[in-house]
């Protein structure tokens, strides 16, 4: 999938996928992770999403790496407006950074974004990932260089992942259907990976539902 795609789909606020609201898992879940305030928390493809204000107003750190800058151009604004943190952004080399109080955005290609980076501007790791609708939000093809590449950047940092999983033959993503299978062969080897809640969605999804699909299921993992 071309970074093309992304950009064409925030031009034209052709954005489905964000919600209007914190997830309510991560509201549910969060605590589970036992992090302390304090500590930097990695939320990749964030587009322009509300969890990343919601952890920022519970004490942690936020650093989010997007391909729109229009998104994050919003997301600063409302960081600004709403949780009065000043936001500086500059533009340097191929990316562009948002730094403000407790806040670190990249817009630009996640895969450039490494650790030494994150490292010099946080001056050391993050502390955890939180994955709402990254994993789902690129092709089979591109999932597993995501997954490796993510764990170097983040240093094996635990991880809240979230996926999706139906009949893809019914219906191409995004979002990615992600088979408990593959979230097993992307990550049993790197962590010790515990599937703490599955819920059907497909009455709670209309849209999804009037394309012909059956089931609409979404996993929840910590990955420790």
């Amino acid at each position: 999938m071309h970074s093309e795609f992304w950009h064409d789909k925030w031009s034209k606020k052709e954005i489905g996928f964000h919600l209007d609201e914190v997830n309510k898992v991560l509201l549910k879940y969060w605590p589970d992770m036992q992090l302390a305030a304090g500590n930097n928390v990695l939320l990749p493809l964030c587009g322009k999403t509300l969890d990343l204000f919601w952890l920022r107003q519970a004490g942690y750190g936020v650093v989010g790496i997007e391909l729109s800058e229009i998104a994050l151009d919003e997301l600063a604004a409302q960081l600004t407006q709403e949780l009065d943190i000043a936001i500086e952004k500059s533009r340097e080399g191929e990316q562009v950074l948002y730094r403000g109080d407790g806040v670190l955005l990249i817009a630009g290609d996640f895969f450039a974004v490494n650790r030494a980076q994150l490292q010099r501007e946080l001056g050391g790791d993050v502390a955890a990932v939180y994955d709402r609708a990254a994993l789902v939000a690129l092709p089979e093809s591109m999932r597993q260089q995501y997954s490796q590449h993510l764990h170097a950047l983040s240093h094996g940092a635990a991880q809240m992942l979230i996926t999706l999983d139906y009949d893809q033959s019914l219906m191409d993503g995004p979002p990615f259907a992600v088979s408990d299978d593959e979230v097993k062969a992307h990550y049993q080897t790197l962590f010790e990976l515990t599937l703490v809640e599955e819920r059907e969605l497909i009455e709670q999804e209309p849209r999804f539902k009037a394309r012909g699909l059956a089931s609409f299921k979404q996993r929840l993992y910590f990955l420790r």
